[in-house]
């Protein structure tokens, strides 16, 4: 190693080098065979240190051909991989699924017959049905979208639930929070619910009035900005969750109320007088909801992903509970046989049984199916499909799904 000093090196320094090695260094006595002294090591500084400060460290430059051996010390412990959501779902025996208990029509729990049901329930099933064969083999858990202990993204991220179905908005900010979102099942948008009596029939008419919105949502973000951009007044009343949200509105403590329009639809059921109300045609917003699961696990989001675009393709192409048997015994179409695991392993490439989608369709049904049995025209919500009707089946519909092939 190569120690670099200051070349001004002081002259009593010099002075002192020399009278050591004149008394160590005696020529006389090495040529007469005498025994040479032990050595002395000394420590020169190139500045004297000024009393109380430390002494500095010299500059090292590392030599080119210095090996540096560092001391020796036990090598850290390996911090063990997370496991992946799907093999702790595996192990586990059941998937555990965050969703609504209090939105008919999309997550609601019987508290009577102990049962749940739901648009988005039914989702929490069929990625039972995809893993398991088995869409009973689901534990449901009840979320909520104001701040607490059962926070919807706080559950997901902490591993609390393995996925989120609940009426819930993709967004840039929500991304990039540790969140990923799988395709989107619902297409949505945030309009108004008011009273009949009051005739209010467009936005215009909502200035000055008080509008209940749930806290800390996309829904109240949405009305500032967008009645701020529109010039319209009015004094917003930010509850804590649903929870709070239409008891206030039932109860008249606003005029109005804001949400997704399924939303709307859901509780007007749940208003003390579900005719004496209103849902505007106007939307102020695009809501995309969709599933959610913890970001950096892309083997699961592929899992919930194809889990739901089997429902859409099977739609596509006219495949649904009623006939699936059938078409499975005697279908000629490629496509068919590649969405029921006839042909090709694409199950066993996302760790599932190659016969994942016929399990979804058959216990489960196509997206059809599931929309019809929780918010179609023979249910009390009677939800207009709008967009959410697949592509290839016209009107106005924009689900897809890529091709399995």
């Amino acid at each position: 190693m190569h120690t670099s000093l200051n070349t001004r090196v002081p002259l009593i320094v010099l002075m002192a080098l020399t009278l050591v090695l004149a008394g160590c260094g005696n020529l006389g006595g090495l040529l007469d065979g005498q025994p040479t002294p032990a050595p002395i090591i000394l420590i020169a500084t190139a500045t004297p240190v000024p009393p109380g400060q430390a002494t500095p460290t010299l500059d090292v430059d590392p030599s080119p051909t210095a090996t540096s051996v560092p001391p020796t010390a036990a090598p850290p412990t390996p911090t063990p991989a997370p496991q992946k959501i799907l093999a702790r779902v595996k192990e586990r025996g059941y998937l555990i699924c965050g969703t609504n208990a209090d939105l008919p029509g999309f997550g609601f729990y019987d508290s009577v017959r102990q049962t749940w049901s739901g648009f988005d329930v039914d989702f929490c099933r069929a990625v039972a049905a995809a893993i398991f064969g088995d869409a009973t083999k689901v534990e449901f858990v009840a979320l909520s979208a104001a701040p607490g202990p059962n926070n919807r993204f706080d559950a997901v991220r902490e591993g609390r639930v393995d996925v989120l179905f609940r009426n819930t908005t993709w967004t840039l900010g929500r991304n990039i929070s540790g969140l990923a979102f799988g395709p989107t099942t619902f297409h949505d948008g945030q309009t108004f619910m008011v009273r009949a009596k009051d005739r209010i029939t467009r936005l215009e008419d909502l200035e000055g009035k008080v509008i209940c919105v749930a806290k800390g949502t996309t829904s109240e973000q949405n009305l500032i900005e967008d009645f701020a951009a529109r010039g319209i007044k009015f004094t917003a009343r930010a509850l804590d969750g649903e929870d709070e949200l239409y008891p206030a509105y039932d109860e008249g403590e606003c005029d109005a109320v804001t949400s997704d329009s399924s939303q709307l639809a859901a509780k007007r059921q749940q208003l003390t007088n579900p005719a004496e109300h209103i849902i505007l045609g106007d939307r102020i917003s695009r809501e995309p909801l969709g599933p959610v699961i913890a970001r950096d696990d892309n083997q699961w989001l592929d899992v919930i992903s194809w889990t739901v675009f089997a429902t859409i393709y099977a739609e596509e192409l006219r495949v649904d509970q009623r006939n699936v048997d059938r078409l499975r015994a005697s279908t000629t179409d490629p496509r068919i046989k590649r969405l029921l695991g006839l042909e090709g392993n694409f199950g066993e490439g996302l760790g599932l049984p190659n016969d994942f989608a016929y399990q979804i369709i058959k216990q489960v049904g196509n997206y059809g199916d599931i929309y019809n049995r929780n918010l179609g025209p023979n249910t009390p919500i009677n939800l207009d499909r709008g967009p959410n009707k697949v592509w290839n089946l016209g009107a106005g519909g924009v689900l897809s799904s890529p091709p399995f092939r």
